[in-house]
């Protein structure tokens, strides 16, 4: 399974038909209380996550996902160049990726699903 946890549900449910016609099985949320009973539950391969979300913490969500789900991936989405410097990585072991938000559908897909099968 792959989880997207964003803010904009357009979006997400943009990504996440990418990812489906990769026959993946997708589940969509903005809220972080959700998130973690689907990661307590499921143990997604792969979790996008919306850096900026109003309605919740990615970081907390992100060091839930290190402690409970250590081999989980996380694939990043931003609106800024606050991290582009890399010190996600240093900050979040389980980050795969950081893709900027108005990348095409198609890219973050790929990457979402390369990190998917290297899990």
């Amino acid at each position: 399974m792959i989880l997207i946890l964003a803010e904009n549900p357009n979006l997400a449910n943009v990504w996440a038909r990418h990812l489906e016609r990769q026959k993946h099985t997708v589940v969509v949320t903005s809220y972080e209380a959700e998130a973690i009973e689907l990661i307590r539950d499921h143990e997604p391969k792969v979790i996008v996550i919306d850096l900026m979300l109003k309605s919740g913490s990615a970081f907390s969500v992100a060091d839930y996902v290190s402690y409970r789900s250590p081999d989980t991936k996380i694939v990043f989405v931003t609106r800024t160049r606050f991290f582009s410097d890399g010190s996600l990585f240093k900050h979040v072991p389980n980050t795969a990726a950081i893709v900027q938000e108005n990348a095409p559908p198609g890219d973050l897909a790929e990457i979402v699903a390369y990190h998917g099968r290297a899990s």
